[in-house]
């Protein structure tokens, strides 16, 4: 057994409580990599965020679960030394079961998804249970999943999605015991959330996807007041990024994500987490191959990683004080 206080990680309890107070969302970024850790802990430094790092079980299949944990000692030591020790939780995203559950509380994390989603109610609440009467023995958090995301992230992969039953809501809270609750309400995974056919065309060719179901999050936070909720699949698909991967060789048709003012509308709500991954495979993407485009003779990693990370931080950076609006609450979420 790892305890992850030992480090100076933290579980998103207090996290929570201050988004909810503050209006403001946690930024849930995924990670696979040194570089990606650290244009996050760099941004959420210099903007005084609190943040969560989340891992997949993909990611953990890349990096190997004791690295990812030794880096996320290492982003606590490195905040510390760039000048302010952020709240920083390491949270496993999309807990397939509870033994890869079991095996990150067992290993450091502060925080473990178990996504049930997809199984039948009962068990989905059987399942939960399970993993937070384990995770609470040792002062882990856990987030639960009512609904179904649609696209593809990593081993999660839909292909539609179902809102969230906020009739369901309060029995599933209430049986489970979990700290807080992913929901469905039009978000979905990938760089393609939407469908060409689901959203309308503009006259320069843009897409506009279709509105968040804005009434389903309302509905739940009637029936859960002051209950913490968590938005999956929520990167904007910026379009520059998408145009200078095109630019330069990639292709990428269709990338369409969740506006940036739908997501600030959400955070104002009961939202207080929001996790973003494809934008940042979409940011470091554009920036290498602008580098190798533009440089055909470099071939040392650090030379087209290292201004892939700048190119994170400033996104990473523009999320938590023009988005999400998680800049400046560092000191609220200890």
């Amino acid at each position: 057994m790892f305890d992850y206080h030992e480090i100076g990680l933290v579980n998103t309890r207090k996290m929570f409580e201050a988004a909810m107070k503050g209006q403001f969302a946690i930024p849930a970024y995924n990670f696979n990599n040194m570089e990606q850790m650290q244009a996050i802990i760099q941004a959420c430094v210099e903007s005084k965020s609190p943040v969560i790092l989340q891992v997949s079980k993909g990611a953990r299949a890349y990096a190997d679960k004791y690295i990812l944990r030794n880096m996320a000692r290492g982003a606590v030591e490195y905040a510390h030394e760039l000048g302010c020790d952020i709240p920083i939780a390491l949270h496993l995203d999309h807990g397939p079961n509870f033994e890869v559950a079991k095996d990150c509380i067992d290993n450091g994390f502060s925080s473990v998804m178990i996504d049930g989603s997809a199984l039948p109610y009962d068990e989905n609440v059987a399942l939960t249970k399970q993993v937070v009467e384990y995770a609470h023995a040792h002062d882990v958090t856990v987030e639960a999943e009512l609904g179904v995301l649609g696209g593809v992230e990593d081993d999660v992969a839909a292909e539609e999605s179902k809102y969230t039953k906020p009739e369901e809501v309060i029995d599933f809270t209430s049986k489970t015991g979990c700290d807080s609750l992913a929901i469905s309400i039009g978000t979905s995974h990938g760089r393609c959330k939407f469908t060409p056919e689901q959203c309308t065309r503009r006259e320069d060719g843009t897409l506009v996807p279709p509105p968040l179901a804005f009434d389903v999050l309302a509905a739940i936070e009637k029936q859960l007041p002051g209950f913490p909720i968590v938005l999956h699949g929520s990167s904007s698909v910026p379009q520059q990024y998408v145009k200078e991967i095109e630019k330069y060789g990639g292709s990428v048709p269709n990338s369409v994500g969740i506006p940036e003012e739908q997501l600030r509308k959400a955070a104002k709500s009961a939202v207080c987490k929001i996790n973003v991954d494809s934008d940042g495979r979409l940011a470091m993407t554009a920036a290498i191959r602008r580098i190798f485009a533009e440089q055909k003779d470099v071939f040392d990693p650090r030379l087209y990683l290292g201004p892939a990370r700048e190119e994170l931080k400033k996104m990473y950076m523009d999320k938590n004080v023009n988005v999400f609006g998680s800049a400046g609450h560092a000191a609220d979420c200890r």
